[in-house]
Order: structure tokens, then C-alpha cells, then sequence
């Protein structure tokens, strides 16, 4: 049985401003993002993780920072990178760009999955490489486990983990620094007992 502790990154001024961020802009913390991962030590820093998983985007490394200082060794996993967002990365969405991307997000949640923006990446294809890190994970001896990934990815690694198709993605919400916390005994789907859980930064809402 592994326990999963899955949380996304704290906040960017990216996410701030609104700024299309995927997987290839490498945006860092802000002060509140910051603010955000010492709640998050704060309140977890007790667990005993066996493992901590990170992205290759360096806000996902520095919302974990302080288990680090702590004396978790890092393992960077390409495949929790966010999605690619292809040419619309590092823009200002226009009115036309949210236009597009509604009409996307309601493709995939009738399950057409297989579409993305130009240059960027689908679903399918972020799927396939989360496939290949659970597939890794599953033959470690680790049991309890903290993984930091990205907004859209973390929907669709919680529908992989749960043999859901991607279009339920829309189920899960995932705030900044939120935890969703399963259980996992392959090959039986993972069972949700928290999701978008924010408790640990009911004192820190600055």
C-alpha cells in the first residue's frame, strides 16, 4: 500500500497575472507562492516520507524547499512537468486565445482528448509520460510518498491513478499549494480521501 501526498506548486506572478504557464515557461515563487510552501512544511513537516517527487520546473522544486533543507533528497522527474500550453506559453490570453481554449476544455471533457494548442501538448500525450512515472513507481519499496506537480497535470495523474478516462479530469480542482492525499495498491485504482485540501494555509491567506 503506498500512501500519496500529491500537491501543486505555491503561487507565481504568472498565476497572478493571468499568463499562459506550461511546461515551458520556468517561472519561480513569488512572495505569497513562498509563503504558500512554509505553511505547506509547517503543517506536513512531521509525515516521514520515504520519497519526494519534484518536477524538472523550479517552482515545483522551490515549494518543496524546505524538506529539502530538512533533508530530503530531490528526485526530478521530467514527467511531472506541467503541460505544454505551445505557442499561447508566456502570453497574456486575448479575448479570441479564451475563446479557443474553452471550446478545448470542452472537447476534452467530451473525452476528445487527443486535441491541444498549436506546438503544445495533449492530454494523451502528457498521459503517456505519467504512465511511464507510475509505472516506475509502482516497483519502488517507497511507501509513503510527497509528489509536487502542476495544475493539469495533477488533474490527469489523479484520473490515471484512479483508471478514470482524462475527460473526468474536470472533477478535480487544484488550487495553488493544494494536497490531494490517496492510497495506492497496484494494480487496484487509488482511492481519494482528500482533494484540493487546504487546511494548512488557513493562516497564511495573504
Amino acid at each position: 500500500m503506498k500512501e500519496l501526498y500529491i500537491v501543486r506548486h505555491g503561487e507565481t506572478d504568472y498565476n497572478r497575472k493571468g499568463i499562459v504557464q506550461g511546461r515551458g515557461v520556468d517561472s519561480s515563487l513569488n512572495a505569497r507562492g513562498q509563503r504558500q510552501a512554509q505553511a505547506f512544511y509547517d503543517y506536513y513537516q512531521d509525515q516521514d516520507f520515504d520519497a519526494v517527487y519534484v518536477s524538472n520546473l523550479q517552482r515545483t522544486q522551490q515549494t518543496l524547499a524546505p524538506f529539502k533543507e530538512a533533508g530530503y533528497q530531490f528526485r526530478i522527474t521530467p514527467e511531472l512537468d506541467e503541460i505544454s500550453w505551445g505557442d499561447h506559453e508566456g502570453k497574456y490570453p486575448t479575448n479570441q486565445m479564451g475563446r479557443d481554449f474553452r471550446t478545448m476544455l470542452d472537447a476534452w471533457h467530451e473525452g476528445f482528448t487527443h486535441l491541444k494548442t498549436p506546438n503544445g501538448e495533449s492530454p494523451d500525450e502528457v498521459s503517456i509520460r505519467l504512465n511511464h512515472f507510475l509505472d516506475d513507481l509502482e516497483k519502488t519499496q517507497e511507501e509513503k510518498i510527497l509528489i509536487c506537480s502542476h495544475g493539469r497535470t495533477i488533474r490527469l495523474l489523479l484520473c490515471e491513478l484512479q483508471q478514470l478516462p482524462l475527460k473526468k479530469m474536470i472533477l478535480f480542482e487544484t488550487e495553488n499549494v493544494c494536497l490531494h492525499y490517496l492510497t495506492w495498491e497496484p494494480p487496484n485504482p487509488a482511492k481519494i480521501h482528500l482533494t484540493n485540501n487546504r487546511v494548512h494555509l488557513k493562516t497564511n491567506k495573504k
